[in-house]
């Protein structure tokens, strides 16, 4: 039990530069409270103290905010940062190492009890403030959830999912992001960063194919005129784009690049 405790208070200090202290951690982090009280609700649980296990989640729900269904399967080294408003139903599970935020939603779609209503995630995922993740399928390993997200169908391992619906963007290496002790991805806090904006990734495309044909069509006007020059001929219409006046750096520092 202390072992455990003592792991989780250490993810804590890995992925919180706020946290300063062991001490602090377990005096005045409501994330770390909930999970030490989940376990007991669990356990209860677990043993037919259905009663029991339900009023500890209460208990736990008033003094942290987070509210965890005694039901509900949770790792180890599990970071619930800030978290307030978090909500993790019954048929749920928390693999290891997964960081969720305030605001987060690992609900069910379906009414029918003894069927699997929540959220699977597996190891190291992320799930950003504000997301929701509705449904019985499962999140990959490494997986990270964007800020407000709204999730309804599965991710693969290492992809990340943005937006309403959330739209799928696969890991970059093209491969699984299977987690290995000596090869441990890089924490990625609130989930997501910049590249991982599908539009503005889709926006930087088009703008760098539209710069690159302009460079493509002045390059052909000059060919011509100076073709035109060397047989004396005035073939080459006056409007004939001879310059690049497409702006596209200025572009794509106003989609984020």
């Amino acid at each position: 039990m202390f072992d455990r405790l003592r792991s989780d208070v250490q993810c804590i200090l890995e992925r919180d530069p706020a946290a300063r202290s062991a001490f602090e951690v377990l005096t005045c982090y409501p994330g770390l409270h909930a999970v030490v009280l989940h376990r007991l609700a669990h356990g209860c649980w677990n043993r037919g103290f259905k009663w029991l296990g339900r009023f500890i989640s209460h208990l736990g729900r008033f003094f942290t905010g987070i509210e965890i269904h005694p039901g509900a399967k949770i790792g180890e080294r599990v970071f619930f940062d800030h978290a307030m408003g978090t909500v993790v139903g019954e048929t749920a599970e928390i693999g290891d190492g997964c960081t969720i935020y305030q605001g987060v939603t690992l609900g069910g779609t379906s009414l029918y009890k003894g069927t699997k209503r929540h959220p699977t995630l597996g190891r190291d995922v992320v799930v950003s403030a504000g997301a929701k993740v509705l449904g019985g399928f499962e999140v990959g390993d490494g997986a990270k959830i964007g800020s407000n997200a709204v999730v309804i169908k599965p991710v693969p391992a290492g992809a990340t999912a943005v937006g309403i619906p959330a739209r799928i963007i696969p890991s970059k290496k093209g491969e699984s992001a299977d987690v290995t002790e000596d090869a441990k991805p890089k924490f990625s806090a609130y989930g997501i960063t910049q590249e991982d904006d599908p539009l503005s990734q889709a926006m930087r495309s088009l703008i760098d194919s539209t710069a690159s044909q302009e460079h493509q069509i002045a390059l052909l006007w000059q060919a011509i005129e100076k073709l035109a020059e060397a047989r004396e001929r005035d073939c080459v219409p006056q409007d004939a784009q001879r310059e690049e006046h497409f702006q596209a750096d200025k572009l794509n520092q106003l989609v984020g690049k």
